[in-house]
């Protein structure tokens, strides 16, 4: 490898040697069969290609003399990797990185069941304050006590659904409806995990409805969306995440404000608007790229209709191949005014993706067996 990159090297036509157009590189290594790193490198070297720059795949020490653009798996955490590779502003990568370990997780959305309970450095009351009013019932707990307390005054008006902060995907997700299942459920739990990343525990909705709302930015382009998750049966037979349906166009979150959407979707939007704009200004240090939020709508067990963020993603996520290809079609033809984006995940024997679509992984992943990703265009939107 050249210990400086040069003009022609970068691909990027008159870029000037001493100067560099950023490569991109994954920062981070992973199990080379699982799907996580797979896909991300797959999608990583479609961002490359977006922006003309090279792609090198892994990386984990700088390259002397390059400027980088990074595509980590993960929420990057603390400054180390970022002085590593020069991140600092959301134009440096794909995804996000914050300063506590805590904040890349969901047990930041709920508040502290007590005064007393433990949270780790970077838990922020103020932040589950300040998003109260745009979340479901709900506690976040990292200590056994926190959680069986919590679990406790939740039950009293419903089931209640578990969910580790290290877990994503929808995946290690437990709804209990009395305290005997609620007790087992915990006993079951990682108690180093759930010190350091904590446990969500909040109302279980049904018949309910998820949304994907996001902004993400490469480059100097900015793209805003809205979209519905789906559901599907993993190789174990549990519930896991299916993929995502975006409505994506150019713009800042707010621009989904002034669309003319039903119900249920413009309040999805305002929740999902109001917890970014919690989180930019409780969380210092903050830097993300793309910045996805989960969003539900469904029905509590006293038959009310509510609307709440489950999450956030500030990191590539399940709905990125979607992303990815709205970029890559507004790039193509700059007069859409929005495109129709799909992502979809396939578990067991690999299905026949459309013929106008793109895989990127297929393949028997070592955790979850078979599956399949793929994305593609449904539509395309011009402006009246």
């Amino acid at each position: 490898m050249p210990n400086r990159l040069s003009a022609n090297e970068t691909g990027i036509p008159g870029a000037a040697a001493a100067m560099p157009a950023p490569v991109v590189l994954l920062p981070q290594g992973g199990d080379p069969a699982g799907h996580r790193l797979r896909t991300t490198a797959a999608l990583a070297e479609r961002i490359a290609r977006l922006r003309g720059s090279l792609f090198l795949g892994i990386h984990e020490a700088p390259i002397p003399g390059a400027r980088y653009y990074a595509v980590p798996t993960a929420t990057l955490i603390g400054g180390e990797e970022a002085a590593l590779f020069g991140i600092e502003s959301e134009f440096d990568l794909f995804g996000g990185l914050v300063p506590y370990t805590v904040q890349a997780g969901k047990a930041i959305t709920h508040g502290l069941v007590g005064r007393q309970a433990h949270a780790p450095a970077g838990y922020s009351p103020g932040f589950a304050s300040a998003v109260r009013h745009v979340v479901l019932d709900g506690f976040s707990a990292f200590d056994l006590r926190s959680a069986h307390a919590a679990g406790r005054r939740l039950i009293e008006a419903g089931p209640v659904r578990l969910k580790p902060a290290w877990a994503d995907g929808g995946l290690q997700q437990d709804a209990v409806a009395d305290v005997d299942a609620l007790d087992a459920a915990l006993d079951r739990l990682d108690q180093e995990r759930l010190d350091r990343c904590g446990l969500v525990l909040e109302q279980d909705l049904t018949e309910n409805v998820v949304y994907s709302i996001g902004r993400v930015r490469i480059g100097d382009t900015v793209l805003s969306y809205y979209g519905f998750q789906s559901a599907t049966i993993d190789n174990s037979g549990r519930a896991a995440y299916g993929g995502s349906t975006l409505t994506v166009m150019p713009g800042e979150l707010d621009r989904l404000l002034a669309l003319p959407l039903d119900e249920d979707t413009h309040a999805a939007v305002r929740c999902a608007l109001a917890y970014d704009n919690a989180a930019l200004l409780h969380f210092p240090g903050l830097i993300a790229s793309r910045r996805n939020y989960d969003v539900i709508c469904g029905q509590d067990a006293a038959g009310m209709r509510k609307t709440g963020v489950l999450e956030q993603s500030w990191r590539i996520g399940g709905a990125s191949g979607a992303e990815i290809a709205a970029f890559e079609a507004l790039a193509e033809d700059p007069t859409l005014a929005s495109v129709r984006a799909a992502c979809v995940e396939v578990y067991g024997d690999r299905p026949e993706p459309p013929a106008d679509g793109f895989v990127y992984f297929t393949g028997d992943d070592p955790e979850v067996g078979p599956l399949t990703k793929y994305a593609r265009i449904e539509a395309r939107h011009r402006a009246l």
